[in-house]
């Protein structure tokens, strides 16, 4: 699968045994919609979540949202089927929590596939112990249906033993082993999700922080943090007027015969324009979901 300019800026968690949850994500102006049968889900509610999400997902209303489904773990009692009956939903990928091999991913495509998944329903993978950490190069490069990691801090933090601090010091050698898999495989990585709803100065400085490392995004776990996380992750006027002047000044030169040209006194070379035009993609592809949730 190619790496497309498809938002992810934000990327909200919404439990799957709540109908009223599935049924508000359809107003929220969140980039991605994780429905979770994990996790958020109580052992005696797995059944009911996993009916109710595919269900949602069928009847759709969601607009341009993506919908991703993160199963249970396929060692337990309730990821297989989790994996069968989200093949058939329609759903954009599927998500596998603790993902430690490529195995494990291939184990899970070998079930989509014989339970209809169509071929354009990616997986993604949480990246959330020291081991997927050592591993996701082998994870990211799995099978073309890979399209996302996903850190899971939460988890990470607990099995490293380690504190969340402001600057997340700590976890700077796995965030970074992870980027540099995702974009060696051509995928989109999400960041972790911020846990302290009351701290909303120490959430932007993670989401910059997150933008400043290379993330697409950031997975969240409250609809309050939608609206700053997408300020974050948006590129800014300044930079898409940038890009766009540069493509324009590096055409004309191309047409010239010339591979590089001055703009503003800087050396503009193809490198620059490869990384302009993604950045002016994104822009418009923001601002179409943006026009779409407004109509709603």
């Amino acid at each position: 699968m190619q790496k497309t300019a498809r938002p992810r800026r934000s990327v909200l968690y919404m439990p799957g045994s709540n109908a009223r949850a599935l049924d508000k994500a359809k107003t929220l102006p969140a980039d991605g919609l994780i429905l979770d049968l994990e996790d958020a889900v109580a052992p005696d509610a797995k059944e009911v979540a996993r009916k109710q999400v595919c269900e949602s997902v069928k009847a759709g209303g969601y607009g341009m949202r993506e919908l991703i489904i993160r199963v249970n773990s396929l060692s337990t009692r309730w990821g297989f089927d989790d994996v069968a009956l989200a093949s058939r939903s329609g759903a954009d990928a599927l998500l596998l929590p603790k993902v430690e091999s490529a195995d494990a991913i291939r184990h899970m495509e070998a079930i989509m596939r014989a339970n209809g998944a169509p071929d354009d329903m990616a997986i993604w993978a949480m990246m959330e112990t020291p081991r997927s950490v050592l591993e996701s190069q082998r994870i990211a490069e799995s099978t073309p249906r890979m399209a996302c990691l996903v850190m899971g801090t939460s988890d990470l933090a607990k099995e490293l033993d380690c504190a969340h601090t402001h600057e997340r010091l700590p976890f700077i050698t796995s965030l970074g082993l992870c980027l540099l898999a995702a974009r060696a495989a051509g995928l989109a990585i999400l960041d972790g999700v911020y846990l302290d709803l009351n701290d909303e100065a120490g959430f932007e400085f993670a989401c910059r922080q997150g933008s400043e490392l290379g993330f697409d995004g950031k997975t969240l776990i409250h609809p309050k943090q939608v609206g700053s996380c997408n300020k974050v992750f948006t590129p800014n006027v300044a930079d898409v007027e940038w890009s766009r002047k540069i493509i324009e000044a590096h055409s004309a030169a191309s047409a010239r015969g010339e591979g590089v040209v001055v703009v503003d006194g800087k050396l503009i070379e193809n490198l620059h324009v490869e990384s302009a035009k993604r950045v002016v993609a994104m822009a418009e592809a923001i601002e179409k979901m943006q026009a779409q949730v407004a109509a709603a």
